[in-house]
């Protein structure tokens, strides 16, 4: 169960037959638009486990997610690492800093549009609509910090796996993936990094799960044989 969609913007295509461009920054712009900053970007694809950015690069770069999944973390200062979170196609990843203040690389193969910040900074400048859009994907992104941090502090463990698998699928969705089986390419140490808990706790608890019925393991992914139940406990 890859996460792969095919993008537009090569071999001879337009970004217009982008199939992730409806979910992207790019949806507020005209074709006229969209040609113009086709001329600014750049495909770029990378290999599972190749660094896209750095924590505390210089940000030169912003970036359109197209196809792959990429794993977005911090290290700490003792060496332990922090995933943040996972960049779908769609996400736009830049514009906020002049470092970055987390690392991303690929899990699985990833290509993505490659912007030099300054030039897509002054083609944003020009475009009010562009800027809005930028703002809303920032503040869905915010919101989505918010209730990680609620998640990391104030949830058991079970309801910490539920509510990433029910979230996850939900993203997916959006991305017309099938909602009964949710694709995991991330693997249980990841999970675990996101959720602040052990390797062992997150094996135990889909060993769990799958034991009381309510997922079916499978590789790659998971199938959700009780939705309401996965729902009821990531609210709780």
């Amino acid at each position: 169960m890859k996460i792969s969609l095919v993008a537009g913007g090569q071999n001879g295509q337009t970004c217009s037959d982008c199939v992730v461009r409806q979910f992207n920054v790019c949806a507020a712009l005209d074709k006229s638009e969209q040609r113009e900053l086709k001329q600014l970007g750049r495909h770029v694809r990378f290999t599972s486990s190749e660094t896209v950015f750095a924590q505390e690069e210089l940000m030169t770069s912003v970036y359109n997610v197209l196809e792959g999944v990429m794993r977005l973390y911090k290290l700490l200062p003792d060496g332990r690492r922090q995933i943040v979170g996972f960049a779908l196609p769609g996400d736009f990843l830049g514009m906020v800093a002049v470092r970055h203040s987390f690392s991303a690389d690929a899990i699985g193969p990833v290509e993505v549009c490659k912007f030099p910040r300054t030039s897509f900074a002054r083609f944003t400048e020009k475009r009010p609509h562009l800027l809005r859009r930028i703002n809303e994907l920032a503040s869905r992104e915010l919101s989505e910090a918010r209730d990680h941090m609620v998640l990391l502090g104030r949830r058991s463990a079970e309801e910490k796996v539920a509510s990433f698998l029910i979230r996850w699928r939900d993203r997916l969705a959006r991305l017309a993936e099938p909602a009964g089986t949710v694709a995991l390419p991330m693997n249980r140490q990841d999970i675990a990094d996101f959720l602040g808990l052990t390797i062992e706790t997150v094996s135990r608890t889909f060993t769990k799960f799958e034991r009381d019925g309510m997922i079916e393991i499978l590789p790659g992914g998971v199938c959700l044989l009780d939705p309401a139940r996965a729902e009821a406990l990531a609210a709780a």
